[in-house]
């Protein structure tokens, strides 16, 4: 079964319409990115996903069910986990703290498990949220949405702000998400970086779909990702990952 199915998303702020007839699927086990410049929709479209800012017209299908109209909770009960941008951790409490507020669903992430592969975690969970480094914070957000055991994880710039060695620590988590089954729907401005990884890509503009296909063929197109994804020259290198 699909885990998602988008077609015909039309999104609006009040009266500003920032989806255009937006549609993408990922399919069991891929990690599909979402490229475009910033501003192009790219937010809005997770966000339309998961029910926090729903669309006016179109449909949002998670694993064969119409989740068009649900509520975000609703969402997150169908296996869906969200990792926001900015990470939106609790700033307060302690690392093991934040990883008791989701409500654990049954599977093989519990808090054992995160710490084993996040040990910086482990070594930190008596800090704070405020105490962590920007790549600690990321781990903690994605560790979180982990532990709702998902089928489907929607990760909105995981590497912003961060180290060049912090991401692709970032990304080699993400592709050990995808080696356990969970299929990723991911933002992203690293633009190389999440074509190494990704199966698929789609780039958006101006609230449209402008591209969509395998993610190894844009790769080897620079002047195409330039022009569509607004990939800066520091962006656009020989990626390891």
């Amino acid at each position: 079964m699909t885990p998602l199915e988008v077609a015909g998303l039309q999104t609006f702020y009040g009266k500003s319409h920032i989806l255009h007839d937006v549609g993408l699927t990922v399919k069991e086990g891929e990690i599909v990115v979402l490229l475009g410049r910033n501003g192009a929709g790219k937010t809005t479209t997770l966000r339309s996903i998961m029910g926090l800012t729903p669309p006016r017209e179109g449909n949002v299908r998670l694993f064969g069910t119409d989740a068009t109209r649900m509520s975000p909770y609703r969402v997150a009960g169908l296996g869906v986990g969200y990792v926001p941008e900015g990470r939106k951790i609790f700033a307060n409490l302690s690392v093991e703290d934040n990883l008791r507020v989701p409500a654990v669903r049954p599977g093989p992430w519990n808090t054992t498990r995160v710490f084993e592969t996040f040990p910086r975690l482990a070594e930190r969970r008596d800090n704070r949220g405020r105490q962590l480094s920007g790549g600690e914070q990321e781990m903690l957000s994605i560790a979180r949405a982990l532990l709702l055991n998902p089928k489907l994880l929607l990760l909105d710039e995981p590497s912003q702000g961060l180290a060049p060695l912090i991401v692709k620590e970032v990304f080699q988590i993400i592709k050990t998400m995808r080696q356990e089954g969970i299929s990723i729907l991911l933002v992203e401005q690293n633009v190389r970086v999440s074509l190494a990884v990704a199966d698929r890509a789609y780039v958006l503009d101006d609230g449209a779909i402008i591209y969509s296909g395998s993610a190894a063929e844009l790769a080897g197109d620079e002047e195409r990702v330039r022009s569509m994804a607004g990939a800066s020259a520091k962006e656009w290198v020989t990626s390891d990952i």
